[in-house]
């Protein structure tokens, strides 16, 4: 019986159990695109930052494309910052930044 036991507490159900702050901050990106494309209906195009936030969550800055333009240096993208709980789950978000694709930060 106390064998049965161990095996189920160190099985595959367990490693799903695990939460996103205990993840890692790969985890926590992927999560956070995911959340915010779903949302906002613009594809992500990458991840600025990613940081610890002070309730064991996380602060992901996301880089989305908003609008495509032909050439695409004139295309114009945003960056949203995503907190996630420290389970994962979208907090709440927000537009933080909106640039041309060609334009270099000041």
């Amino acid at each position: 019986m106390a064998d049965q036991r161990s095996a189920r507490a160190t099985g595959p159900a367990r490693a799903r159990k695990k939460t996103a702050s205990a993840q890692g901050p790969e985890h926590a990106a992927r999560a956070a695109c995911r959340s915010l494309e779903g949302l906002i209906d613009h594809p992500a195009e990458g991840v600025s930052a990613v940081r610890r936030s002070d309730d064991d969550g996380w602060c992901v800055v996301v880089d989305v494309l908003e609008v495509p333009r032909i050439p695409d240096t004139t295309s114009l993208l945003a960056s949203y910052e995503v907190r996630l709980d420290g389970a994962g789950e979208l907090q709440e978000y927000r537009r933080v930044r909106r640039y041309r694709r060609g334009a270099a930060d000041e």
